[in-house]
């Protein structure tokens, strides 16, 4: 079921890298970003990370968060967050119980073959709760750019 913006963005809760679990209400009083990507260590997945990563600073003066989704295990996530020194968590999406929440499985289809996978997504999430904004079928270039200019307009109250 498509999400709606401006209403309370769907409560979630996931194992994430650094032994822990996250869920929507440890980010209360802080904005949001949580971006789902299909597969760690893939050309595409990996830049985005990236590029993320290069802009987390100003994410954080824009007092806004991030967070990364994909089904990829919590092991996983630790050496692709280590290798790439991403300096925010990495939820794990096994059983793609956020994803169905988020609404970002979908049919694709690749090299002719059709699977049911991630579409590349992002969602702002503001400070209370409320979905402000979501990208779908995201193209990596230029997408994190956008995000952040995007976020710097939710002030958190």
């Amino acid at each position: 079921m498509p999400l709606t913006l401006n209403k309370k963005a769907p409560a979630f809760s996931a194992a994430a890298t650094g032994d822990q679990t996250l869920s929507l209400k440890d980010f209360k009083g802080k904005n949001l970003i949580i971006y789902f990507y299909p597969k760690d260590n893939t050309p595409g997945c990996t830049q985005e990370g990236q590029d993320f990563r290069d802009n987390y600073t100003k994410f954080k003066r824009a007092k806004t968060l991030v967070l990364g989704v994909s089904r990829d295990s919590v092991r996983v996530h630790t050496n692709f967050r280590a290798k790439h020194e991403f300096p925010f968590d990495l939820l794990s999406d096994p059983d793609e119980t956020l994803c169905k929440l988020f609404d970002v499985i979908h049919l694709k289809k690749n090299y002719g073959k059709e699977y049911m996978g991630i579409v590349r997504s992002t969602f702002l999430i503001d400070s209370k709760g409320i979905l402000r904004e979501q990208w779908t079928n995201v193209r990596v270039k230029g997408h994190v750019e956008e995000v952040l200019a995007t976020a710097k307009q939710y002030k958190p109250e």
